[in-house]
């Protein structure tokens, strides 16, 4: 009994079902959301590509900028990703442009490594530049939440006290 590649590698479990799941349904989009006083917030202004939704496209954007390029294995049982995820809340069309669209996506602070502003902005803009479902894409504008720069502000701190208890030695 002979059987193909595909039939002798293809996971059979309903969660891993082959195909596309709209970012939208995976839970990149939340209408409803709340923005916190610790979310990382970033206004991106996004054309998407013909036939794709806008809010889709703002859905992709939070997506692909957060957690979902994180590989589905077994240790997701450990770890929250709804917690960690971006959501994309609001979508609004860009006066006077044609198929152009402000996307407002909240992070969640912990996402990002501590006091690493460099980590932050790669996080949110390096992924997502050359991504398909979305013609053009540009970051208008970034809030910070002060609970970020607090933490980075006392890493420094810790960082300075232990550079001077060395030098005490």
């Amino acid at each position: 009994m002979s059987q193909s590649v595909s039939e002798r590698t293809r996971i059979k479990s309903d969660r891993y079902e082959s195909g596309v799941i709209p970012y939208a349904k995976m839970g990149y989009w939340d209408a409803s959301y709340t923005v916190k006083d610790t979310d990382v917030l970033a206004l991106f202004r996004i054309t998407p590509q013909p036939g794709v939704d806008p809010v889709e496209a703002a859905a992709a954007v939070a997506g692909e900028s957060s957690t979902a390029t994180w590989t589905v294995v077994w240790t997701d049982l450990l770890t929250a990703c709804e917690r960690y995820r971006a959501k994309a809340y609001r979508v609004d069309p860009v006066p006077n442009t044609t198929d152009q669209y402000f996307a407002f996506v909240a992070y969640e602070c912990d996402l990002f490594e501590e006091g690493s502003l460099a980590n932050l902005t790669a996080s949110i803009i390096g992924n997502v530049f050359g991504f398909k479902a979305i013609s053009a894409l540009r970051l208008e504008d970034m809030r910070i939440p002060f609970a970020y720069l607090k933490r980075k502000k006392k890493k420094k701190e810790q960082e300075y006290r232990k550079t001077k208890k060395k030098e005490k030695k």
